[in-house]
């Protein structure tokens, strides 16, 4: 069974979430204290697959915890949220957010977040070991949910990863922006244009001045087919 946490310092708004993940046999735990929560994550017993998290809570914002948690779990972070102007989005996704949904939302449409998730992380956990992708200075496990540029670690979120692997897996081939986000995402909520901002991300990641994530312009991206001078 699944699990995931809930960290809301709204207890109403924690309970009914959790009982439409419930109904849908996905174990839950509710955390209301982002400090409390802040523990937790970093104790041993932390074992859950996905966290739906709050922006607006006292004592630590959302957006603060996600950025003290991404570096040490790579497991989807979505965000729920009242604030909802594009640039409260675009700050979630690049702190290390794997998707955002605004309050009063739908119950269908998070649960179809949460399921999309919770089988992204799924699949990426159960690849073969050994399955490496090595394109000029940049390695990609698929086992071990790695990225190296030459021997330093890139932390990714659980979507950047995904689109990383998506974008190596084809390399040379242009794709469209909405093949890559059907791809990817593999849902049709959301909003497109998360994949301009997750390609960001990418390239801010790996110190990549256009040399990997090449942009086709008034089309989509490629990743460029690069060999390495020592093989």
């Amino acid at each position: 069974m699944s699990k995931v946490l809930i960290i809301d310092d709204d207890k109403d708004i924690s309970e009914l979430i959790s009982l439409v993940l419930k109904k849908e046999q996905i174990e839950s735990k509710i955390i209301n204290n982002p400090v409390d929560a802040l523990s937790f994550i970093k104790s041993s017993n932390f074992d859950y697959d996905l966290i739906l998290l709050d922006i607006m809570m006292p004592e630590l914002s959302g957006t603060e915890l996600c950025s003290k948690i991404r570096d040490s779990i790579n497991i989807p972070i979505i965000f729920v949220s009242a604030k909802s102007e594009v640039i409260d989005k675009i700050v979630g996704y690049e702190i290390g957010g794997d998707d955002y949904i605004t309050k009063p939302f739908d119950n269908t449409e998070l649960l179809l977040k949460v399921k999309s998730h919770l089988r992204l992380n799924k699949r990426a956990s159960s690849q073969k070991k050994g399955d490496i992708i090595r394109i000029g200075e940049i390695t990609l496990n698929v086992a071990s949910y790695e990225v190296k540029r030459k021997d330093k670690k890139i932390d990714l979120s659980t979507r950047e990863f995904e689109l990383l692997k998506y974008l190596m897996e084809n390399a040379g081939i242009v794709l469209s922006k909405e093949q890559i986000f059907e791809n990817v995402w593999g849902s049709e909520y959301g909003d497109i244009g998360t994949v301009a901002v997750n390609i960001k991300n990418l390239r801010d990641k790996l110190g990549d001045n256009d040399e990997y994530i090449i942009t086709v312009w008034g089309y989509g991206y490629k990743f460029a087919k690069i060999v390495d001078d020592n093989e």
